[in-house]
């Protein structure tokens, strides 16, 4: 999965290796529009030698412990591909979906972030299913873009570019006439002064929630409370929810502000990461988060349906990721 500020599985290969090399790509590289990176359709970049992995040969499927949801299945439609697809974000209304992909886990970094497919792509809900994937284009130079959370008509991204405070910048941009326009750094507070991870933002705008790596690399999760000018300094969230484990990281709030779900090293013996909700309780604290989907389960996002969206990692004997794709767990 996309990561932030440190890594421990999933993309950890894409992003590492991305912020080593991108200071000697850069300069070979100028940003003018009039020599455009080329653009390519996914099906172009897809390895020959892939395998398209099912859940019938998956070692690690998902495993989910609450019968509020059916049993979770590869996301319908054009979404799904023998590549990676990864960092799913679903707008509350179900008609427009996000999410990161990258054709061949095998690839380096380097080559992924000129390989004009590498990056954020989005499908549209149809009478028929779910739309062909489009890039959504937010550079014509090299850039490493992923992360991708949507509120109304601002989309908000992380990426590695040129002109960053830090290794991995925050970034916004606006939809103007079906394009993504006005594509702007965060800014210093956000990036170097607080150094946020993978965000999220309440449905009023007043709250972000993200995840913040310390010293040692262990995440954890914070509330940035919106000012006048910016954000207040990020606040660590109380226990139950961060725990000395130090891996609580890419969290999710419903629309009505009533669960937060996040990402965490499974708690209950299952390799990898897994989905974790908690419920805000009538004082307004959070309950102990319970974990929902186990085995390699990272990134939630759900709809206003409470349909829940999430991607999964496969893995081979070998401990090594084979692929990725979106899973859905529908509410029943």
């Amino acid at each position: 999965m996309w990561k932030l500020r440190g890594t421990r599985y999933g993309n950890t290969p894409y992003i590492v290796g991305a912020l080593l090399t991108l200071a000697a790509l850069l300069g070979g590289c100028n940003s003018s529009a009039s020599s455009p990176l080329p653009l390519l359709q996914r099906e172009e970049a897809l390895p020959a030698d892939a395998v398209k992995m099912t859940p019938e040969t998956d070692r690690f499927p998902p495993v989910l412990h609450l019968g509020e949801w059916q049993v979770p299945v590869p996301m319908p439609g054009p979404i799904n591909t023998v590549g990676a697809e990864d960092s799913p974000f679903i707008t509350p209304d179900g008609a427009n979906f996000y999410f990161f992909f990258t054709p061949d886990v095998r690839v380096p970094p380097q080559k992924q972030l000129t390989d004009g497919v590498t990056g954020i792509w989005w499908a549209k809900r149809t009478d028929q299913g779910w739309s062909e994937p489009q890039r959504v284009v937010l550079n014509d130079d090299v850039a490493l873009d992923g992360a991708p959370f949507v509120q109304g008509e601002a989309l908000w991204f992380a990426s590695v570019r040129a002109g960053n405070y830090s290794e991995v910048d925050i970034y916004t941009a606006k939809l103007k006439d079906g394009r993504w326009t006005d594509v702007k750094n965060a800014g210093k507070q956000l990036n170097a002064v607080y150094d946020v991870g993978e965000l999220h933002i309440t449905t009023d705008g007043q709250t972000m929630y993200c995840g913040r790596a310390d010293a040692n690399g262990k995440h954890d999760l914070y509330t940035l409370a919106k000012t006048a000018d910016g954000w207040d300094a990020p606040v660590g969230l109380p226990a139950p929810i961060n725990t000395s484990l130090g891996d609580e990281d890419q969290p999710f709030i419903s629309q009505d502000g009533q669960e937060l779900w996040f990402t965490a090293q499974s708690r209950l013996g299952y390799p990898g990461p897994a989905l974790f909700r908690a419920q805000r309780r009538p004082d307004g604290s959070w309950s102990a988060p319970q974990e929902i989907v186990s085995q390699f389960a990272g990134e939630p996002t759900l709809d206003a349906a409470g349909n829940l969206y999430f991607v999964h990692h496969f893995f081979g004997a070998d401990m090594q990721m084979i692929e990725a794709d979106i899973y859905v767990a529908y509410r029943k």
